[in-house]
């Protein structure tokens, strides 16, 4: 049997060494791959190419190998499995361009009765990037999130304001890495805040704020497997790496395992991340985030197992 050809999309760091120009979380990628017996291949976003055939109900879809002499062209269906990363910035033209020329390589495949063997799936990634839609379809499950208002109105930003007690943290509705997160705690500031947004188009999503802050907990998982992992940090009530987080293994209670799998049967997530705040250690939490594409750089530095060697074996799995 043929090793399985696997296509990862995106991730590649904007700040690539000469010496590792795949950046860390594909390079990790690449090496157990190769452990593995797995023929990975990467490509960016940017290189995407599409094609309606005028001839008949025929599309495809294309993208270039990355090699800083000579990219090749690829064609998405010579792929037995495709791995999603990071997607860089665009504009919404180039953002909803890559989205449905994945959603169309995804039907395609299920009208010919195979299985996509995306991981994960457009729609998957279209829902856990929402941060809104995530909040709605977590709380239809019955799973408890903080107290959220999103609106298009300054006015309503201010009154949800003092309704969540003058003490808020106020989020771009897409984005990842701690990335625009703020929070407010002064009336003034909190105006001017929503000053600024309103400017520039943006939806107000302003989220109660649950203490202690510096700490949450994230349960990494990777197909079946769930990573309880304890992040922290002392100066920011951020806990992601850029604000200076740290990462530390605990044990994953079956509480934890279950919810983190139950969410992500929901999503159809086969790796993700689910985020949760302690409000005290007897057990009570909110959910906050679903990260649909999570980086385990600071994850792996907590945890014994290797987990791009664990990520590959699902591709491979899913793949065959």
């Amino acid at each position: 049997m043929s090793a399985p050809r696997i296509l990862v999309l995106g991730g590649r760091s904007f700040h690539r060494s000469p010496l590792l120009p795949l950046g860390w979380h594909l390079s990790e990628l690449h090496a157990a791959a190769t452990k593995l017996g797995v023929e990975l291949f990467f490509a960016d976003y940017e290189t995407l190419t599409a094609e309606v055939d005028g001839a008949g109900p025929h599309t495809r879809a294309a993208c270039q190998s990355v090699d800083v002499d000579r990219p090749l062209p690829m064609r998405l269906d010579e792929f037995d499995g495709l791995y999603t990363r990071t997607m860089p910035a665009g504009s919404t033209e180039q953002i909803v361009y890559r989205l449905s020329t994945l959603h169309d390589e995804y039907y395609r495949r299920k009208a010919k009765g195979q299985h996509p063997s995306f991981v994960n799936p457009p729609a998957s990634l279209e829902l856990a990037i929402d941060k809104y839609a995530t909040l709605a379809r977590v709380a239809r499950l019955g799973i408890l999130t903080p107290a959220t208002i999103v609106t298009q109105s300054r006015a309503d930003a201010m009154e949800a304001f003092e309704k969540f007690g003058g003490d808020v943290v106020v989020k771009p509705i897409f984005g990842g890495e701690g990335r625009g997160v703020l929070r407010l705690r002064d009336a003034e500031l909190a105006w001017t805040t929503f000053t600024t947004l309103q400017q520039i188009g943006s939806v107000f999503y302003v989220q109660e704020f649950c203490p202690p802050g510096g700490s949450d907990v994230r349960l990494l998982v990777v197909g079946h497997d769930v990573h309880a992992i304890r992040r922290t940090c002392q100066n920011d009530f951020r806990t992601n790496v850029r604000a200076g987080g740290r990462s530390e293994a605990i044990e994953c209670t079956d509480q934890w395992r279950e919810l983190a799998l139950r969410v992500c049967r929901e999503f159809e997530l086969t790796i993700a991340a689910v985020d949760l705040i302690e409000l005290d250690r007897g057990g009570e939490y909110r959910l906050i985030e679903v990260n649909a594409i999570p980086g385990w750089k600071s994850a792996q530095s907590a945890v014994t197992n290797n987990l791009a060697e664990q990520i590959i074996s699902v591709l491979k799995s899913r793949s065959v």
